[in-house]
């Protein structure tokens, strides 16, 4: 399926992540002491989810020929250890309301979603 790594040096909280075929660097913003040279761990769960969820309601859109005309996702996590969640909120356009509350359903079935509203093992070797 899919799979990545993550290398950090010398630069303080400034990470290296190839995923996928694709570099990407995270970072912690200045106010907990890294560089904000890229998205924080958890803005990239956010990141993942809003992707993911848009591209789901995407290609439904499209096999139900529908005229979906454009979608945004706005994502945010709130609460702390014990309480955290996130509020996420469709914009959809071009569609009828009929139309926007399934995509609104389908939303909780995406791969992602329902991967984090379910947990997910992880398991950890040294090398």
């Amino acid at each position: 399926m899919a799979q990545g790594t993550a290398h950090i040096g010398k630069d303080r909280y400034r990470t290296q992540i190839e995923v996928g075929g694709h570099a990407l660097i995270a970072d912690e913003p200045e106010s907990l002491g890294g560089g904000n040279l890229g998205p924080a761990p958890f803005d990239l769960l956010l990141a993942s989810l809003g992707a993911c969820t848009a591209i789901t309601l995407r290609m439904y859109a499209e096999k139900k020929e529908w005229p979906l005309e454009s979608l945004n996702v706005a994502l945010r996590l709130s609460g702390g250890k014990d309480d955290r969640r996130i509020d996420r909120i469709l914009t959809i356009m071009g569609l009828d309301e009929a139309q926007k509350a399934k995509l609104a359903d389908v939303a909780e079935r995406t791969p992602v979603t329902l991967t984090l509203k379910g947990g997910l093992p992880i398991e950890t070797h040294l090398a």
